[in-house]
């Protein structure tokens, strides 16, 4: 039984988003502001959080911001057709994925799913190679953590895949279509803005220097690489 936090000042919405996710494992919280759902991360144990942007008292950007203070949970921003720039400054601040009103059910419920699976480590990764080094950094995929120069690196489930998709492909340049495709197991209409945020952030928290980086290359007209030894 999974714990699915659902955000939105819009009761319709959260009914609805209740009703796409009936058939599946989890059972479902509610909040109506960025400032209840703090306090519902904070009371309760939550492995996927479904946020509204624009809400009174505190907006989901906000939320967000204090959300990953603490905690790596899936976030999935709801946002509107014409809210493009805050899906952006919600990837940006740490957010993992966005669904889009109207709402697909399918669409919806494949998400949530994916983000689960790589949260809570289940799925086909279990019986994959478990250490994965390149130059200073190291992941354990067993216990699902990162370090640099052995000192843990706190990254959220995107973040992780991500890392992981390149490290364990070492040299190969993929397209953000291609890395989107493969991380969230759809095919993108675009996927430029969404990869280069994930990128932005493993750099600030992997890179020395994140203008210059050693690991996670750019490889300018088609894509990113990983670059190192491999230990």
């Amino acid at each position: 039984m999974y714990n699915i936090l659902i955000c939105d000042d819009d009761q319709d919405i959260i009914n609805a988003l209740k009703i796409f996710l009936s058939d599946s494992n989890y059972t479902i919280f509610e909040a109506n502001n960025g400032k209840q759902a703090l306090e519902v991360i904070s009371n309760s144990e939550i492995h996927l959080v479904l946020m509204d942007i624009m809400m009174p008292e505190m907006d989901g950007i906000s939320a967000m911001v204090r959300i990953r203070e603490n905690s790596n949970v899936p976030v999935i921003l709801i946002t509107a057709k014409s809210e493009a720039n805050d899906k952006i400054l919600g990837l940006n601040v740490g957010a993992d994925d966005y669904i889009t009103k109207p709402f697909n059910p399918i669409e919806v419920a494949a998400r949530v799913r994916s983000q689960i699976r790589r949260y809570t480590q289940l799925g086909a990764a279990a019986i994959k190679p478990k250490t994965l080094g390149v130059g200073g950094i190291e992941i354990d995929d067993n216990a699902k953590t990162v370090t640099r120069d052995g000192v843990p690196v706190s990254l959220t489930p995107t973040e992780y895949e991500i890392l992981k998709l390149l490290m364990r492909n070492l040299g190969r340049v993929y397209s953000p279509k291609e890395i989107y495709r493969e991380i969230w197991r759809e095919n993108p209409m675009t996927a430029e803005n969404t990869i280069a945020v994930h990128i932005r952030h493993l750099r600030e928290k992997l890179e020395i220097n994140p203008a210059e980086p050693r690991y996670l290359k750019a490889v300018w007209g088609h894509g990113y690489m990983m670059e190192g030894d491999k230990r």
